[in-house]
């Protein structure tokens, strides 16, 4: 089994999702009840949304289930370098001289918007392994990205 790298943030995240999910199973145990004693369960919508939510919920169960039992957490803080990890903080100068910063993540953690891209993302594998100084050129669906490293933290 491969390991899950993720932050202390993520792993918290992923296991209130996991109780929130494992509380909400009575709760749809109760609505299938429900909507059994309506009767004719074939033109039962009540019933049939119950167990399509009661599948929904137990998938989601089994997936965080899954992630949790193989998360590797790793805190940025106690990393140190000069290559580009994941945890690791990095400040990019795009083409035109504009700084940009982003924050190698745990796909579960992964939020663009927030500078926090996973360690999957092509972007990521692009940067991981590079030093201050590095050019990266990535592709990605709108073309080719180039960025030269500027910075590297460990945060």
């Amino acid at each position: 089994m491969q390991s899950v790298p993720m932050l202390a943030e993520g792993y918290e995240r992923l296991t209130a999702d996991l109780k929130a999910y494992r509380a909400e199973r009575p709760k749809i145990v109760d609505a299938i009840e429900t909507a059994r004693a309506h009767g004719d369960l074939s033109e039962n919508a009540e019933y049939h949304a119950a167990k399509e939510r009661q599948g929904q919920v137990e998938a989601y169960i089994a997936d965080i289930e899954n992630k949790v039992s193989r998360a590797q957490i790793i805190d940025p803080t106690t990393l140190s370098g000069d290559r580009i990890v994941f945890g690791a903080t990095v400040t990019l100068l795009d083409e035109n001289d504009k700084p940009v910063k982003y924050q190698i993540v745990g796909e579960t953690e992964a939020d663009a918007k927030k500078g926090r891209i996973s360690y999957n993302s092509p972007l990521a594998k692009a940067l991981i392994g590079k030093n201050v100084g590095d050019e990266i050129e990535v592709s990605v669906p709108s073309g080719d990205k180039f960025y030269l490293v500027k910075k590297i933290e460990f945060i």
